[in-house]
């Protein structure tokens, strides 16, 4: 098994790449531990949002991110709780996805993590079996920068050790973020839910 003789590393995404989309029924959870009307999941998810990029960048702690989406500080209890609900929404992942990653870890090909993710959720992704096979993960809290910022390239780009970025492909779920990546030289794949195409661009040869 060989893969493409240009590529040199890939950095990837997690949510809606190796991570599934949370469900309709893990929204409702949450929504239903915020106290948040169940006819009115729209506006949580609105008012979840709302404050997501300050606290995916660090600049928010758990307490002022949760008071944001719920008006008020939650007590210690409650926080406790939605962390473990928010957590349980980003952590299933894409056996498909993993499995095509398996066959190019096996190839030697470096592979880099970079994610918007907030800190309580980092420390969770970063037990998981599938994280040993990136060589570094960087999570936009620790970076304090959310893609498409380009510094979270950057770090990306610096953490793979690669001299030529054309020769590093960039995976994302979101077409702004690979835009982002083609304006710094990375090669981009818009991922869209097909593991097909992400085997053939890690891949083409095996």
């Amino acid at each position: 098994m060989t893969r493409h003789t240009r590529l040199v590393a890939v950095i990837l995404d997690y949510n809606g790449v190796i991570g599934l989309q949370p469900t309709r029924s893990q929204w409702l959870r949450l929504a239903r531990i915020a106290s948040w009307s169940e006819d009115d999941l729209t506006g949580f998810q609105r008012a979840f949002w709302s404050a997501r990029e300050p606290y995916d960048a660090g600049q928010l702690s758990d307490m002022a991110y949760w008071a944001r989406v719920l008006g008020s500080h939650p007590d210690p209890r409650l926080l406790r709780e939605l962390l473990a609900a928010d957590t349980d929404m980003w952590t299933a992942t894409d056996e498909r996805v993993l499995s095509a990653l398996r066959r190019a870890h096996r190839t030697g090909l470096p592979m880099v993590l970079l994610s918007n993710a907030p800190r309580h959720l980092s420390d969770v992704l970063d037990t998981h079996d599938w994280r040993p096979m990136m060589t570094q993960a960087l999570y936009s809290a620790r970076l304090e920068a959310c893609k498409p910022d380009p510094a979270a390239y950057r770090h990306a780009l610096a953490a793979t050790g690669a001299g030529n970025p054309e020769r590093v492909l960039f995976v994302d779920d979101r077409a702004d973020n690979c835009h982002a990546a083609r304006n710094l030289g990375l090669t981009a794949l818009h991922y869209t839910g097909r593991p097909a195409d992400l085997e053939g661009a890690l891949l083409p040869t095996a």
